[in-house]
Formats: C-alpha cells, sequence, structure tokens
C-alpha cells in the first residue's frame, strides 16, 4: 500500500474490546468485512486488531465502523483510539468531497463520470440558450 495521503487505496487498523461473548471477535468481523462491496482485504492481525483495505472512493473508515457496531462488535472506545478514528473520519470526509463524494454516497464515481459528460463538447447537448427552453 501507498503511504501517500491522498492515495485513493488505504489500509486501517481497527481496535476491539476483547471483552465481548465471541472469543474470535476480530475473525468474525474480518470474515463479515471481506465479503462487504468496497473492501479490498481484512485480516486479523491479533485478538484485539484487524486491518482493513479499501478504496476511498467506494467506503471510509467512518461507514465500516458502523457496520461492525451495527452487527454488535465491540470497538475499542480507549481516549487514544477515539482520536485516531476522529481524525481518520475528518480527513477521509474532506478527501471524499474534494473528490465530488457527497456523505451518504456509498459510490461516487457514478457521478464523476456524469459530471465529466455534462461538461465535455458532444452532439447531445441542447444548444438553446436556458430561458428558450422553457417555451418548448
Amino acid at each position: 500500500m501507498s503511504n501517500n495521503p491522498d492515495s485513493l487505496n488505504k489500509q486501517r487498523e481497527i481496535a476491539f474490546c476483547i471483552l465481548h461473548p465471541d472469543e474470535n471477535q476480530t475473525g468474525t468481523a474480518a470474515a463479515l468485512l471481506a465479503d462487504h462491496a468496497g473492501i479490498e482485504r481484512a485480516e486479523r492481525l491479533s485478538e484485539g486488531l484487524i486491518r482493513v483495505h479499501y478504496r476511498i472512493d467506494h467506503a471510509c473508515l467512518a461507514d465500516i465502523e458502523g457496520l461492525l457496531e451495527e452487527r454488535g462488535f465491540h470497538l475499542d472506545n480507549s481516549l487514544i483510539n477515539r482520536m485516531r478514528r476522529a481524525l481518520v473520519h475528518y480527513v477521509e470526509e474532506t478527501q471524499r468531497l474534494n473528490m465530488g463524494c457527497g456523505r451518504g454516497d456509498s459510490n461516487c464515481t457514478t457521478k464523476v463520470f456524469a459530471n465529466r459528460y455534462r461538461q465535455r463538447e458532444h452532439g447531445c447537448q441542447d444548444e438553446r440558450p436556458q430561458h428558450w427552453r422553457r417555451y418548448l
């Protein structure tokens, strides 16, 4: 993975609280995420830690963590992990907004291509001025 902060490929580590009824919480979470759209790979690193590889134009860490919490997994909420997650959420949200992805858009590449198509010169555009179009 590239360490370039502007790269679309991201790899993040997610820490879990080890006090959970499921003894293999990280393995179960990695298996769940591996089958999820937008996530390239999820691997168990230790008893309380997984590493997730994903593309930011398809998923972000906030969405991934939200999915895990919905399914009943317990994330580590120590002060350092909450601060790290808040920083990553802010950075990824800013990067997605700069790419043209709004909040809640799971796949913004369609919007990018549609916007490019609208701006390109081709024969499918109505050449009449805006005020003439409403009369016909």
